[in-house]
């Protein structure tokens, strides 16, 4: 008997958590959202549309994040020079300084326009802000 028992326990000790964890994952993947709606949402476990954002944690992505909202707050003159300050501290960031100072410049022209924004273009990064501003103007 204590053969039999401990036997039975063995395989509801392996079988049980995975049995749990199948049905808790096949209870989450299916939502309904928006009962408003005529189709309704769902969320599903394996979601292929994913923001850059959402999933950007590289320091190349953190550093441009950081800047633009700076821009946002301050002006873009203060980005620029936030960003050739972190390129000479972090010489990797280098590879990226352009295509950042690129995007700023078009945050600039979005928030103060082509005119103004120009104003604020420096030597940064092979003039990529001024090349941003250009681009968007």
């Amino acid at each position: 008997m204590t053969h039999t028992a401990r036997r039975i326990g063995r395989t509801l000790a392996l079988v049980l958590p995975v049995v749990m964890v199948l049905s808790g994952t096949l209870a989450v993947t299916r939502v309904p959202w928006a009962a408003h709606n005529s189709e309704s949402q769902v969320l599903t476990a394996s979601a292929r549309t994913v923001s850059k954002h959402a999933t950007s944690h590289t320091p190349r992505d953190i550093l441009r994040d950081r800047l633009l909202v700076e821009l946002q707050e301050k002006d873009p003159g203060v980005a620029l020079t936030h960003l050739q300050r972190t390129v000479e501290g972090r010489p990797s960031l280098a590879r990226h300084c352009m295509s950042i100072a690129r995007e700023l410049g078009r945050a600039a022209v979005e928030q103060y326009g082509p005119t103004r924004a120009h104003r604020f273009s420096r030597p940064v990064c092979d003039t990529s802000f001024a090349s941003g501003v250009a681009q968007f103007s």
